[in-house]
């Protein structure tokens, strides 16, 4: 099983829609939460990711990005092999 991260934030639709996805796929995955100050952890997604919108979705070492990108995985089928570990972003 692939180690999964989520950062996010309560209030936003993008996030939810991630963690609703996650949570359909029966995986676990650790959530962090950067509703309130959580300028530390904000810091910490910004140097993992480059970017400061959330949500930010990680599997294994690999930046999946944020909603549309965990959904067009999602989409081509990919997403449960690389969620199992069985699969590598950058393979063909």
């Amino acid at each position: 099983m692939a180690y999964t991260k989520i950062y996010f934030k309560s209030w936003c639709p993008w996030s939810r829609r991630a963690l609703a996805l996650l949570n359909s796929k029966g995986v676990q995955f650790d959530a962090v939460d950067l509703t309130s100050d959580a300028d530390q952890l904000e810091a910490e997604m910004r140097e993992r990711s480059g970017r400061t919108s959330v949500p930010q979705i990680f599997i294994d070492d690999h930046h999946i990005g944020g909603y549309d990108g965990l959904a067009a995985l999602e989409a081509t089928g990919r997403l449960d092999k690389l969620l199992a570990g069985d699969d590598q972003l950058n393979a063909a």
